[in-house]
């Protein structure tokens, strides 16, 4: 007799097809050939904008005509991010599903439950011949992890709605109402490699690596290490000690990641390398001491390794760069007064990359008040003109104002408490959504987001409940029954 798998269920077995798909930000191509193809096959009526969005609508079933459009709203793009040993390509391979009990996660990669499991649940419904509702019609953007670009390109003409459930969400039972605007300070320190003048030179390659990483927007309060900070006490403390000099530099990989991993190579004089291995070894204590509740498996060392290379940053380049980095403004820096236990503002050193000539320095911001996000920004953009980089400050999007008064909103809290028999939160986050962006596109739309209940997005430990994710499913068609 054959055993029944997850993937025979709908919304798994379109999870599991997408994840086939390579779905990179900028590599949506795939998933929009089968999201038309899909459309095709239940004839069912679709359109693509020039921004690459794709949108798909089912007409209402019989008795339910007359109620107004309703839109599910979700991302085609997801964070590809990879553990430490992984030869997964990203732009060839789709994600190795694994389950273990009431969990998905990948295989040492991001799963992109954000946002696959938005389009799983969508498709579900759309195919569902025993759903009952109104017109709906499916958003599905583009490159939403690396700049809103889909949503801020949205052609809204090809909108009816004026009511949407946006599926990007990663708590069961928290209805969002409002989220943080951003922007991004990028920074290039761009020079000529000096001599490399120790005496006796010796390199040595610094590595910090198992840091949980992490959702700068959503798990930033949680203040989880940044690789790049510690790398940064390190190198600034022991170039205090003794001359110094960078080869390389290379941490993060998405501006909206919190990076877990950095590595350094530096050159040093071989009579200071007692120094090197005595600072190693007290910020290996000082900062397991600092993050003993958080950082469970932090990794500090230094090795030695052949000097490829007779040439690096001068001392003092090197010694600007650090005391910049030790400015640079990062975590959270300012709780909300208008909504309790949620971050207004943060910052999160995100990526550090050498040339051969340059280092580029990507650093995003969050907040919900555009001068106090415009401050961290410009203190950001000054610690990195201090390290002696040409500094751009830009990719900014605007925050979704709370809406305390959504109908949208009430309408979703109500029914959830008269299914579950206890309160749902309604709130705001501190990440970024789309749906202020696309409510400003479609004039008149009240957004809701809301989503099953996913962990540690943007990183290798991402994983999402099968049982949540299940339940939200039936949530959505009983939202979709109820609503007039």
């Amino acid at each position: 007799m054959k055993q029944n798998s997850l993937f025979d269920s709908p919304v798994w077995n379109y999870f599991k097809q997408l994840s086939d798909i390579p779905r990179e930000s900028g590599n949506e191509s795939g998933v929009r050939e089968f999201l038309l193809a899909f459309a095709k096959t239940h004839n069912l009526s679709s359109a693509v904008d020039k921004a690459g969005n794709v949108i798909i609508r089912k007409g209402a079933t019989k008795g339910k005509e007359n109620v107004p459009s309703l839109a599910l709203q979700g991302h085609m793009d997801m964070v590809c991010v990879k553990g430490e040993g992984s030869n997964h390509n990203f732009l060839n391979d789709g994600i190795t599903l694994i389950q273990e009990g009431d969990f998905l996660h990948g295989d040492n990669t991001t799963l992109g439950a954000d946002n696959g499991i938005a389009i799983a649940l969508i498709l579900d419904l759309f195919t569902d011949e025993s759903a009952v509702h109104g017109p709906l019609e499916a958003i599905f953007t583009t490159e939403e992890e690396t700049g809103l670009t889909g949503a801020f390109n949205l052609d809204g003409s090809l909108i009816e709605s004026k009511r949407m459930l946006n599926l990007d969400s990663e708590e069961e039972g928290v209805f969002l109402i409002g989220s943080a605007g951003g922007n991004e300070v990028d920074g290039v320190l761009s020079f000529e490699r000096s001599e490399i003048v120790q005496t006796h030179p010796e390199s040595y390659e610094i590595e910090i690596n198992g840091l949980l990483g992490g959702h700068s927007g959503g798990e930033i309060h949680t203040q989880r290490g940044n690789a790049i900070v510690f790398m940064t006490r390190v190198l600034y403390e022991l170039q205090k000690a003794t001359p110094i000099q960078l080869i390389s530099i290379k941490s993060g990989t998405k501006r909206n990641v919190i990076p877990s991993s950095c590595k350094a190579l530096i050159a040093i004089d071989n009579k200071d390398k007692e120094k090197l291995e005595e600072i190693i070894t007290s910020y290996k204590e000082i900062l397991t001491n600092e993050f003993r509740h958080i950082e469970k498996n932090i990794i500090l060392k230094a090795k030695k390794i052949e000097l490829a290379t007779t040439s690096a940053l001068s001392v003092e380049e090197t010694s600007s760069f650090f005391k910049g980095l030790m400015l640079a403004p990062n975590g959270v820096q300012r709780m909300s007064d208008n909504i309790k236990g949620i971050v207004e503002t943060s910052a999160n050193l995100a990526i550090l990359n050498t040339t051969d000539s340059t280092i580029t320095m990507v650093s995003s911001q969050r907040g919900e008040i555009e001068s106090a996000l415009r401050f961290v920004s410009e203190k950001t953009a000054l610690a990195f003109s201090i390290s002696g980089a040409k500094v751009r400050v830009g990719n900014s999007y605007p925050a979704w104002t709370p809406r305390p008064d959504s109908p949208l909103a009430e309408f979703c809290a109500t029914a959830y408490k008269a299914i579950h028999k206890e309160e749902a939160v309604v709130t705001a986050i501190h990440a970024g959504l789309e749906c202020g962006i696309i409510n400003e596109r479609v004039p008149g739309m009240d957004s809701v987001s809301l989503g099953p209940n996913i962990y540690d997005a943007h990183s290798i430990k991402e994983r999402v409940s099968i049982s949540s994710t299940e339940r939200i499913a039936a949530f959505l068609r009983h939202l979709c029954e109820i609503i007039e």
